[in-house]
Order: structure tokens, then sequence, then C-alpha cells
């Protein structure tokens, strides 16, 4: 596993994370970039490209097709090296877990051998420099592709995080909601996933744009609206029932990862204030 270097990136990025096998969201946020005309080299994705949903391959395939820099996360390492579960991080025995298996093994059975062999080749990071900021991509901890990082947890612990990067901002992925902070060694930034919504109780999805200012850059996390009963369809059909009401209803059907901060956010429509970074 490598770190890929994108160099200096000019102009707007888009970033965004968990695809999770929903063909009809990634094909909205392919939508989104066109409309937004961002070009394929400044949109970032944080992995988890396959997960819950019912269209595992043909998600891949569009990713593929878009040619955009994408960092593995545990679902790609778990499938592309023939690992028996997702390494997701969820405790044994736990709802999260149980139901994990079922998507894990539905995809497992389906991933083409050119898919895997992709998925090998993706790297543990992505970094690049902008407007000045020098920025890391990652999926889940700096040293941890499964470890959860959520907005109530301890800004010591992602000040240590930013410092082991060597880097000033921090953008990561894996734990599904979305949210920006600064802490004393820079700035931790989750964009979101698109894939499943952010137990908020609303069926949209979020990415997050990156705009440089005459002062800054400015962090903006934005929903995505698509065609959420189409993946409730495909993902029911595929059985993976539980995920499919989740993608109507925006509630998660397990939070045996969520610190209790979070918990208490069920079903809470989320409002994010753009962030700027300085």
């Amino acid at each position: 596993m490598h770190t890929l270097n994108l160099g200096k990136i000019e102009g707007r990025i888009l970033i965004f994370g968990g695809p999770y096998s929903n063909l009809e969201a990634t094909r909205a946020i392919y939508a989104q970039a066109r409309l937004l005309d961002v070009p394929a080299n400044n949109v970032i994705c944080t992995g988890d490209l396959v997960a819950y949903c019912g269209e595992p391959n043909e998600t891949i395939e569009l990713i593929r097709d878009w040619d955009i820099p994408v960092v593995m996360g545990n679902c790609e390492k778990s499938l592309a090296t023939g690992a028996d579960d997702c390494d997701c991080g969820f405790e044994e025995g736990s709802s999260c877990s149980i139901l994990s298996d079922k998507w894990f093994d539905y995809a497992n059975a389906l991933i083409k051998k050119e898919h895997r062999q992709w998925l090998v080749d993706l790297p543990a990071s992505i970094s690049f420099l902008y407007s000045g900021f020098n920025c890391q991509v990652i999926h889940a901890g700096v040293s941890s592709i499964n470890q959860f990082i959520f907005e109530s947890d301890s800004l010591m612990e992602k000040s240590k995080q930013i410092r082991q990067a060597k880097t000033d901002i921090i953008i990561g992925g894996h734990s599904g909601i979305p949210f920006g902070q600064k802490v004393e060694a820079g700035y931790w930034l989750n964009a979101g996933v698109i894939g499943m919504p952010a137990n908020d109780g609303c069926c949209d999805t979020w990415y997050m744009l990156l705009d440089a200012k005459q002062e800054g850059v400015s962090a903006c996390w934005h929903r995505l609206s698509y065609a959420a009963d189409l993946s409730r369809q495909s993902t029911v059909a595929a059985g993976m029932i539980e995920y499919g009401q989740a993608l109507v209803d925006g509630l998660w059907p397990g939070e045996d990862v969520l610190p209790q901060w979070e918990k208490r956010q069920r079903g809470k429509p989320i409002q994010l204030q753009c962030l700027t970074l300085l």
C-alpha cells in the first residue's frame, strides 16, 4: 500500500466517501460533479466503494470509468485480499457485525476478478497541496484502516494523528457522518458518504466541496439527492432488507459504533455550516 501524491491542485475540489454499492447515488454524484464543472482529477473518494447496497460491480465500473483518485477503504482491502469479512471495525456479535456479514457475502460472491485486481492497487492515502495547505486524504485513521473517528471523539487524538501524518488537513471517511473541526494541530474534515444516509432521518446523503478563497480555504458540506427508492429496491432484492429500509427512512439499522453524543443525534436533520480554513 502506498500514498498517491497529486501535487498542487487548483480550482474547486469535490470529495465524497462510501458509495457502498449504491449505483443511483454514485450516478448522482457523478452528475453533480459535471454540473459544478469539477474535472475528474479534482474529485476524490475516501473509499468503501462496495458495501451495504445491491450493485457492487456496477458501482465500481462507474468509478473506474470516471477515473478519479480513490483511497483504499477496509471494504476494498478485504475484497481484494480474499478476507473472510469486511474488517469494518465492528465488535464481534454486534448488530452491525451481523448485518455486515450478509452484504459482504453477497458482494464477495459477485465481484469480478478484474475489479479485485483494480482494488488491490488503490493507495492507502492521497496527498496534495491546496492553496498553501498540505492535505492528506485517508479512509479512517492515519495508522488504522478501520478506526472510527467521529465529531465527538478526542480533539487531542485528532491533533496527534495530524502531526503523525505531517500535514495541515486530514480528510477522512469511514464513520459515515460528515463534520469538520479545527484542532490544535490543524483541521480534521469528514466529507460524509453518498451511499447511505447519515442517521439523521433524511434520505439525502453528503459530499464536501473545497474552494480556495482570497484568504484561506472554504470547506462546505452539501446534501446529495438521488433516486433512493430505486436503490432501496435493488438492495432489498439482493437480500439486505434492513439497509434497503435505511436508504429511505434515513436511520441506521445498527448504531453499535456510535459514541453517546452521536447516538443522541439519531433522526435529527444535520445542519452544517461552511468552515473557513486559515
